[in-house]
C-alpha cells in the first residue's frame, strides 16, 4: 500500500465519500441512508470541514449495539443495515484509515430465503400482460420478463441500445448493476411489440436515437418508482395478491427459463448474475424433485 493510498481518506466524511464514488445513484442513497443512521447512533457528524476521525473508535461492542438498536427493523433489513456498514469499516481498514476492520467479527442475523414466494406461475405473468390496457405499459411488463432486466436498467434505456443483427434478430445492450454491460437477444414477437407501442411514427431519419424507450407523458426517462407502481397495478388488476414489483419479473424469468430447460449458464448471462451460484438460487426454490418423494409414508 503507497503513503497515497494511506492518506486519500482524511476525515470520516471523506472515506464515505470512496466508498461511496461509483455507484449507481440509487445505491448511494440506500447506502448513505444507512451510514447516516449508523453515524447518528454513535453522534458521529459527517462533515466533511470538520476533519473527524470517529469512526477509528468504534469497537465492536459500539457494533453490536447499533445491531441491537434495530430490533424494530425486519431481519432482511437489519441485515442489509448491518452489511452496508460492514462494508464500509472493510473498506477503511483496506485503504489503511482505519486501523482494525472491526465489522469483520460482527455477526448478521440469520435471514429466512424468501425467494420462492416472489416467483410467479407463469398464468400470472401472463395475466398481468393480457389485462394490462395501456399499449407502452405492457410491452414494458413484456420487456420486463423477457429480458429479466432490473427496473433501473429499463428506466434508463435508450433507442440506440436496441439494435438487429446480421441475420435480422433483434438485441438490446443493457448498462446493468456495477458498471457491467451484457446483450440479450429478443424474442421475434418483442420487437415489432416495442416498436409499435413506443417508437413514434412522427420521427425522421435524424431522430436522435439516445431518446429513451419508455417515455413518460413529458418525453423523458420513466422514474424507477413510477415502473414499480405500474408493474404493481397491473398485478393487482391480474388478481395477484402481495406486493408485486418489476423484480418480481426478474425472478420469473429466470425460474421460467430454467423449468422449461434453458442451460444455466446462459440465465446466468442474461441476468448479468456474477455468478452461476446467484443462479442456481432459482433452481432450489422451486424444485422439480426432493429425496422425500423417493419415501413411502
Amino acid at each position: 500500500m503507497t503513503t497515497t493510498d494511506l492518506t486519500q481518506a482524511t476525515s470520516d466524511a471523506r472515506l464515505v465519500g470512496l466508498w461511496l464514488h461509483g455507484r449507481s445513484p440509487h445505491t448511494q442513497r440506500a447506502y448513505g441512508a444507512d451510514i447516516l443512521r449508523f453515524v447518528s447512533f454513535h453522534g458521529i457528524a459527517l462533515d466533511a470541514d470538520s476533519g473527524q476521525a470517529r469512526l477509528k473508535t468504534v469497537t465492536l461492542g459500539d457494533l453490536q449495539a447499533f445491531a441491537d438498536s434495530l430490533s424494530d427493523l425486519a431481519p432482511a433489513s437489519q441485515a442489509r443495515m448491518l452489511s452496508t456498514v460492514k462494508s464500509l469499516l472493510a473498506f477503511g481498514h483496506r485503504l489503511g484509515y482505519l486501523p482494525f476492520d472491526v465489522g469483520a467479527a460482527l455477526k448478521l442475523p440469520t435471514v429466512k430465503n424468501r425467494l420462492a414466494e416472489r416467483i410467479l406461475p407463469e398464468d400470472d405473468v401472463r395475466r398481468m400482460i393480457d389485462y394490462e390496457p395501456n399499449e407502452r405499459n405492457r410491452a414494458l411488463i413484456i420487456f420486463a420478463y423477457v429480458t429479466g432486466a432490473r427496473v433501473s436498467e429499463i428506466a434508463a434505456l435508450t433507442w440506440a441500445d436496441l439494435t438487429t443483427t446480421s441475420d435480422g434478430r433483434a438485441q438490446v445492450t443493457i448498462y446493468g448493476k456495477g458498471g457491467k454491460t451484457r446483450t440479450v437477444l429478443l424474442p421475434p414477437k418483442l420487437w415489432p411489440t416495442i416498436v409499435s407501442a413506443c417508437w413514434n411514427p412522427a420521427w425522421g431519419p435524424e431522430v436522435d436515437m439516445t431518446l429513451p424507450v419508455f417515455r413518460s407523458a413529458r418525453g423523458g426517462h420513466l422514474d424507477p418508482c413510477y415502473i414499480r407502481k405500474l408493474v404493481r397495478r397491473a398485478a393487482h388488476r391480474a388478481g395477484i395478491p402481495g406486493n408485486v414489483s418489476p423484480h418480481w419479473l426478474r425472478h420469473a424469468h429466470a425460474s421460467h427459463a430454467l423449468d422449461h430447460g434453458c442451460p444455466i449458464h446462459l440465465v446466468q448471462a442474461t441476468l448479468g448474475h456474477v455468478s452461476v451460484a446467484t443462479t442456481g438460487r432459482y433452481l432450489h426454490a422451486r424444485p422439480t424433485d426432493s429425496s422425500g418423494t423417493y419415501l413411502e409414508v
